[in-house]
């Protein structure tokens, strides 16, 4: 009984989810095409923002309650899951142009964050100057997403090309849809981790086997979603740009934050210094520095970022 109930709770977490993820990216879509903003800007800010803002409530809420242990380490993985594996996939998927303009800030922001991480976390803790710098580099972050926006609506408004009307009807009823879809995307995650869980426990598979898999990837799901969705509608610029918005608040927001709710530096785990963040760092520089340097993402580089993730996960498990 407990078996088939939870196996049916997957399948609405499932249902939920690429309901969510449709409603969701036609939105997301429907706001940059209105607003003149390019999709890769639209979702590195507020795509990024409404699939990280679930994680980002519930690590801020453990940390003021002074469960603080497992911060560092789930930020981290939900990074090395975007960039190993979601993004690994959308790039054999959809292998192009990655403009040197668009990627270059957003891309040397994110390796920063991580290396002020790697280099201010060697004593076992996240630093109250550690935090200041990571919050600095979100600051920029935002700064940088402001003056991208205002160019782009610039250079669409000199355009000719003419925008779909909006009205405050359909204005609402797309906001519904984007809010709808959401959270969509979130209760159907929730659920899918809780039942999967469930359901490996119940098929006798280890915990520390369940943990680095379907609880590691579950972090990442709503961002995995948005980015499958997005391929199939050929929306690359909004899948490519959730991912990398997502990575840079889940370093340079969600542990400052975190941080400042405990009241005290945040305990970072000897496996996270020695291989989490090592491994997170280079999948990062393996994704993202090809593409800067060639304006292009090549699908060897999916293709090897999802060997880098593999291996990473077979380490951890064969650890556990």
């Amino acid at each position: 009984m407990q078996t088939l109930l939870a196996a049916a709770l997957f399948l609405v977490g499932v249902v939920l989810i690429v309901k969510g993820g449709d409603a969701f990216v036609d939105a997301a879509g429907w706001m940059a095409e209105v607003s003149g903003i390019p999709p890769f800007l639209v979702g590195a800010t507020i795509v990024s923002l409404a699939t990280t803002l679930p994680e980002m409530l519930v690590s801020v809420i453990a940390a003021k309650n002074g469960q603080v242990e497992m911060a560092a380490g789930n930020a981290i993985g939900s990074v090395t899951a975007n960039t190993g594996l979601i993004l690994a996939v959308a790039v054999i998927a959809l292998a192009g142009e990655a403009s040197r303009r668009q990627y270059l800030a957003k891309s040397l922001l994110l390796v920063s964050g991580l290396g002020v991480l790697l280099v201010s976390a060697r004593g076992g803790c996240l630093p109250a100057a550690g935090s200041l710098l990571l919050g600095g580099v979100f600051l920029l972050f935002l700064a940088e997403n402001i003056h991208s926006a205002r160019s782009a609506v610039a250079v669409a408004g000199a355009g000719q090309a003419a925008r779909p009307t909006v009205t405050p009807r359909i204005l609402a009823g797309r906001l519904i849809l984007f809010c709808l879809g959401a959270a969509g995307i979130v209760a159907g995650a929730h659920l899918l981790v809780k039942s999967g869980s469930a359901l490996a426990r119940l098929l006798g598979v280890p915990e520390g086997v369940i943990a680095v898999t379907i609880v590691a990837v579950g972090t990442s799901l709503p961002e995995l979603v948005t980015t499958l969705t997005a391929i199939f509608k050929k929306q690359a610029g909004l899948s490519a740009g959730n991912i990398l918005g997502a990575n840079i608040i889940d370093t340079a927001l969600i542990l400052p934050l975190c941080s400042l709710a405990a009241g005290r530096p945040l305990p970072i785990s000897a496996q996270c210094l020695a291989l989490d963040l090592p491994i997170c760092l280079a999948v990062t520089l393996l994704m993202l520095l090809p593409a800067l340097f060639c304006q292009r993402f090549s699908r060897w580089q999916g293709w090897a970022g999802l060997g880098v993730y593999a291996a990473y996960l077979f380490v951890t498990v064969r650890g556990c």
